[in-house]
């Protein structure tokens, strides 16, 4: 049975992958420092798998990727229980655009000291395996609304996708440069939403939240009064952003996918693009959520914020043909999921 170590896995996408993991028989090892997350999603995740907690399946250590020392004792105590890492998924990491604008250097201390730290620590105890995980913030904003491919070009507006880059150049510099053979899969997200059909586990962002769903999702519990939409005279079909939003639970299967691909791999180093192929904009969005939930939701339309895009929708073909993955479910089943989450747990993980 091998053992992955999981970096950030008591997240959103954490949680959800962690779930596929352990259905698919691997054990794990989950390294989160709970900042903007709860240990309680992966209690949940071995109660939907194994019906309680299971120890001896999922690990879980609360603790910063950018400690040097913590990282050793966790990779020194595989190798003493005969239980090497065969590969990272690697999700720790500050990820909110607004927030990143405001506090750039935070975010370049989290998101690249804690990587460069990990590879560390990795390339020191032989484990070369892995998943990272990226996002399409990096992209340049296309001409005519083109969807995204792997060799669209790359130019990030805000300090969250330059962290994001600027890792992918250092894992781009180890495969070239290293003696060592690396696996590499590095994955750019586009907007992952939704949550798992149990209702158990989904997105719980602490304070108010940065991306749109989770909002969304407040409103609707009356804990705001309001959306705000930033813009609505974007170069788009109704004015507002276009997204690919994509189930977090077909995200997930993205990441068990790469790393089963790295996995039968002697050497590789790859950028795959996991998004729905879709564009979807803010209005239709509103307009899906009330329609499949039947509820309000109230809105209003302000001002466009920094390092924001209008248009950001991926061409995932690499994805389907190299990892024989496809995205399954809707934006109705995304809006239906992901309100099921929202009111059955309407703070999150806390009483």
């Amino acid at each position: 049975m091998s053992t992955i170590f999981v970096t950030g896995g008591a997240g959103f996408i954490g949680s959800h992958t962690c779930l596929l993991l352990l259905q698919k028989g691997y054990k794990l090892v989950v390294l989160d420092s709970l900042i903007n997350s709860s240990k309680i999603s992966l209690e949940r995740v071995s109660e939907i798998v194994f019906q309680k907690y299971n120890s001896e399946r999922i690990k879980f250590i609360n603790g910063d990727i950018r400690n040097n020392d913590l990282l050793e004792s966790i990779f020194n105590d595989a190798v003493l229980n005969r239980e090497e890492f065969e590969g990272v998924i690697h999700f720790a990491g500050l990820k909110a655009v607004g927030e990143s604008v405001s506090y750039p250097l935070k975010y370049w201390d989290a998101n690249v000291n804690g990587s460069i730290t990990l590879l560390k620590v990795m390339d020191k105890y032989n484990c070369r395996t892995i998943v990272f995980s990226s996002s399409a913030t990096i992209y340049k904003k296309t001409e005519n609304n083109l969807k995204l491919t792997e060799n669209s070009k790359i130019k990030p507006s805000n300090p969250y996708g330059e962290t994001k880059y600027v890792i992918e150049k250092i894992l781009n510099n180890l495969f070239r440069f290293s003696s060592s053979k690396w696996k590499i899969a590095s994955l750019r997200y586009f907007n992952p939403i939704g949550a798992h059909k149990s209702g158990l586990i989904g997105e719980n962002p602490s304070g108010i939240p940065n991306n749109i769903f989770p909002f969304i999702t407040q409103v609707g519990l009356k804990k705001f009064d309001y959306l705000k939409v930033f813009g609505n005279d974007w170069d788009t079909y109704d004015g507002s952003g276009v997204r690919d939003y994509i189930h977090v639970m077909d995200l997930a299967e993205g990441h068990v996918a790469a790393m089963e691909y790295l996995f039968k791999l002697d050497e590789k180093n790859i950028n795959i693009n996991l998004g729905t192929g879709i564009g979807t904009s803010v209005f239709d969005l509103i307009s899906t959520f009330k329609k499949v939930n039947k509820i309000e939701l109230p809105f209003k339309v302000v001002g466009r914020r920094d390092g924001d895009i209008g248009y950001l929708v991926a061409n995932n073909s690499l994805a389907k043909s190299l990892l024989n993955w496809e995205p399954s479910l809707n934006l109705e089943e995304m809006c239906i999921d992901g309100w099921n989450w929202q009111k059955n747990n309407p703070n999150g993980f806390q009483n």
